[in-house]
């Protein structure tokens, strides 16, 4: 499983939901409403935990660059061990990665290939392509939290961490209709993914699975 569990159970149940109503026929109540805008996008951008180790062009990375309804707050400060911050400030711009792919509606994006390989790039790929199919993007805010890390001598490593998506939302690009969702215990997912440290330094996403409702996400 990938990521954003939530979110895209909110997108395949409303995609469902549109299927079952064009097989019946449906009048203008059941349309989408257009421009319903969401609030609570207001967390802010915080700095990574290395700040110089995954800086955009420093060994080839790419830019990322999200549009403004989008935001982040990343609290895994510093561990001062140069290894798991670098891990850590991958990780984040691994994270942004696919949500340009998603935005970009481009399940090929080459920002996100840069950060997943193997298993990891092949099920994000489909994640990001069923965004695509169904012409949708993701909006709001998003939060990631206590985070572990743990490297290995053999240029591999882990990175847990936890993100609320209590304020992060489906958007379909035709009309920009927000599918907003409850706050429920399943907005809270907790991510294991296992990482190798290539020829670049880059640390690369290989395995990613997840977790709603995990209870160590739990506010």
């Amino acid at each position: 499983m990938n990521r954003r569990p939530t979110l895209l159970a909110a997108l395949t149940l409303t995609a469902a939901a549109a299927l079952t109503l064009s097989a019946c026929g449906s009048d203008d109540s059941s349309k989408p409403k257009g421009n319903d805008k969401i609030a609570g996008a207001d967390a802010g951008d915080q700095a990574s935990a290395s700040p110089t180790a995954s800086t955009p062009g420093s060994a080839g990375r790419p830019e990322i660059d999200l549009p403004s309804d989008l935001s982040y707050t990343f609290d895994w400060p510093r561990t001062g061990d140069k290894d798991k911050d670098a891990i850590l400030a991958d990780g984040e711009q691994s994270i942004k990665a696919v949500d340009l792919a998603i935005v970009n509606q481009n399940a090929l994006d080459k920002p996100y290939l840069y950060y997943y390989e193997g298993e990891a790039a092949a099920s994000t790929q489909k994640f990001i392509q069923n965004y695509v199919d169904n012409k949708a993007a993701i909006t709001g805010s998003y939060r990631f939290y206590k985070p572990e890390v743990a490297v290995d001598k053999d240029g591999t490593a882990s990175l847990s961490y936890c993100e609320d998506q209590g304020k992060a939302y489906v958007k379909y690009l035709k009309n920009d209709e927000v599918k907003k969702t409850e706050v429920t215990a399943k907005s809270y997912v907790v991510y294991h993914t296992s990482l190798k440290k290539n020829d670049k330094g880059v640390w690369t996403v290989q395995k990613i699975v997840s977790q709603s409702g995990s209870p160590k996400c739990q506010p």
